[in-house]
């Protein structure tokens, strides 16, 4: 028992892998599609994710390649998968949960369920010590602001009935969530950012979070 807790975190915070959750939200946009026929929808749910996806990626360009950080909270940029979980999962759940149920309070727990789900893979995070609590949260507010925004307008565009998701659907959602992270290749998401880093930077070396906190060398050393 205690090495399956100890290894629960290590488990939880691959929910939050690229490979796992970009799936989903292309799931999404093409059952949002085939469903509405209208691009406002998809507009609403692309335009924040590809903002905050942007964000994202531009703050870890920006310390890998040219050390920009803030030493004084341990930020080296926000943490993609706190990003990703806060940004898609609420959404899906909000999805799933409309187009199932007509019931304003079975939306709102479907929708909290999933930013849940974004606090524990955002609390794995910090647990295994790959990101600092800062870069978490601050991902998980950018995640949570584009899903919130999303969210918020969809519930107020989709006012006509819509289809029921067929439940192939919901268990291959479910076969996906079960599955995955348990078989998949782990995600190369940072090395891809590092490869682009260094190339725009022209450097030979990333920055790593020791240079962040390096203490310099005093004139004339």
């Amino acid at each position: 028992m205690d090495f399956f807790i100890a290894k629960a975190p290590y488990w939880i915070t691959r929910f939050g892998e690229m490979g796992i959750v970009v799936p989903l939200a292309v799931a999404l946009t093409l059952w949002m599609l085939a469903t509405s026929r209208a691009v406002r929808p998809l507009m609403l749910w692309l335009v924040p994710l590809c903002l905050v996806v942007g964000l994202t990626g531009l703050s870890k360009i920006a310390f890998i390649g040219w050390g920009l950080g803030i030493a004084a909270i341990d930020f080296t940029g926000f943490s993609g998968h706190a990003m990703f979980s806060a940004a898609i999962y609420p959404v899906v759940a909000y999805t799933l949960a409309a187009q199932s149920s007509r019931q304003p309070g079975i939306h709102r727990g479907a929708v909290l369920a999933g930013y849940a789900l974004a606090l524990l893979i955002g609390w794995s995070r910090v647990h295994i010590q790959v990101h600092s609590v800062s870069e978490v949260v601050g991902g998980l507010v950018l995640g949570a602001s584009a899903s919130g925004w999303t969210v918020w307008h969809l519930s107020r565009t989709l006012t006509a009935p819509q289809p029921r998701p067929h439940r192939w659907a919901l268990l291959a959602l479910l076969g996906w969530l079960a599955v995955m992270p348990v078989h998949a290749s782990p995600s190369r998401s940072h090395d891809m950012v590092t490869q682009l880093a260094l190339r725009l930077s022209a450097h030979d070396k990333p920055f790593r979070r020791a240079d962040l906190h390096a203490v310099p060398a005093p004139p004339g050393a």
